[in-house]
């Protein structure tokens, strides 16, 4: 057994999520403790403006790179400290990185040609150096050098944690965007696809920020006092990202809250636009999930396995049920991982994958041109 460290900052820029995992030797993961620290209000607005501006210095990059680094630094620090673990027992940190923009088809932007890229703020050899561990970082761009997506890079892991024999299965991330993973039965010989199917909690955090304060919707309470608005959901489902068939991916530069301003009459309650927002993604999870199927000639799926944060939002996970009449919804710690960690557990799995030698990416999920071993190493 070995111990690894993954930490995963999402869309929803709450925080870095520290996992403490076991890894034997076949890849079998074993989580064993976490450490949530929140991001401070001064970083998150700084990487949002990052996130939307059209042009960036430099020096800005560099400010929220650094910050963000100690950030993480302290996340890793704490969760040791709180497991009585010293640095030389971690076999190494799996680090993804603050994604500020994601491009995989590329932004032409006046230049003739437009390369696909995707960036994520990250300094893994300063990480190194200030908490003592071999980091491993960079898994997007491999993938995308061989002409991949980048993303998502989590449904490897969700095949290696939830795969069956005899079950066709659905796992969805509800983070700042969706995204799906559709298992075959272990015994079939279809291939594993999984790809974003559009924004989760980012709009309707924004959105609930804007008009009554605070990061999120808890328990999605303000969407649930709200009515559907139908004819502003068709305006926001004629997005041509929701009707492109994978692999594909998203952000925020596709989705915030001045495309949702393109789409408003201005005479929209807003409790009804957060009840709007809320029926988008679970309308366009139930596109996703329909396409998924469709594409493998799969059944009904026998469960569906909701996490990241959307998995403690109770309105959306109704409104996910009532599209999904066949489909049950069960608790991702009912199959032995919590909600709330499987993307930084997956990063945990993807150092250890480097480590191996072990490609981290599924082509089927992100279109590269085959399996790609993922990530650079950074001795401390």
């Amino acid at each position: 057994m070995t111990l690894f460290i993954g930490l995963m900052s999402g869309t929803s820029l709450d925080g870095v999520d520290a996992a403490l995992v076991e890894i034997d030797d076949h890849g079998k993961a074993h989580l064993l403790a976490t450490h949530a620290e929140p991001m401070p209000d001064s970083l998150r607005e700084s990487l949002l403006a990052l996130c939307q501006a059209e042009r960036v210095e430099f020096a800005e990059l560099a400010s929220a790179e650094h910050a963000f680094c100690h950030l993480q630094a302290t996340a890793v620090k704490r969760l040791l400290a709180a497991n009585d673990t010293q640095p030389e027992a971690i076999a190494a940190i799996g680090s993804h990185g603050q994604t500020i923009e994601h491009a995989p088809w590329g932004h032409g932007r006046g230049h003739e040609e437009a390369p696909a890229y995707t960036l994520q703020l990250d300094n893994p050899s300063l990480l190194a150096e200030l908490s003592g561990c071999t980091v491993v970082a960079d898994f997007r761009r491999r993938d995308l050098a061989a002409g991949g997506q980048a993303a998502p890079l989590a449904p490897a892991f969700h095949e290696a944690l939830f795969r069956r024999p005899g079950a066709w299965l659905l796992v969805l991330n509800l983070g700042g965007f969706a995204n799906l993973t559709l298992l075959p039965p272990a015994e079939s010989d279809a291939e594993v696809i999984g790809f974003d199917t559009g924004p989760a909690n980012a709009l309707m955090d924004g959105w609930h920020g804007r008009h009554r304060g605070g990061r999120f919707d808890p328990d999605g309470a303000w969407a649930a006092s709200g009515r559907v608005d139908e004819a502003l959901l068709e305006r926001l489902l004629a997005e041509p990202f929701f009707h492109r068939p994978p692999p594909r991916s998203t952000g925020r530069e596709v989705f915030h809250l001045d495309w949702l301003a393109r789409h408003l009459t201005k005479s929209e309650a807003p409790a009804d636009v957060q009840a709007t927002l809320s029926e988008l993604t679970a309308t366009s999870v139930a596109l996703g999930v329909e396409m998924a199927r469709e594409r493998l000639q799969a059944p009904p799926a026998a469960a569906l396995i909701p996490c990241g944060g959307g998995a403690h939002n109770p309105d959306l996970l109704a409104r996910l049920a009532r599209h999904l009449p066949e489909t049950p919804l069960v608790p991702s710690s009912d199959w032995g991982w919590p909600a709330d960690w499987l993307e930084a557990g997956a990063f945990a799995w993807l150092a250890w994958r480097r480590l191996q030698g072990l490609p981290g990416n599924l082509p089927s999920v992100t279109g590269a041109a085959g399996p790609r071993v993922l990530g650079g190493i950074y001795a401390p």
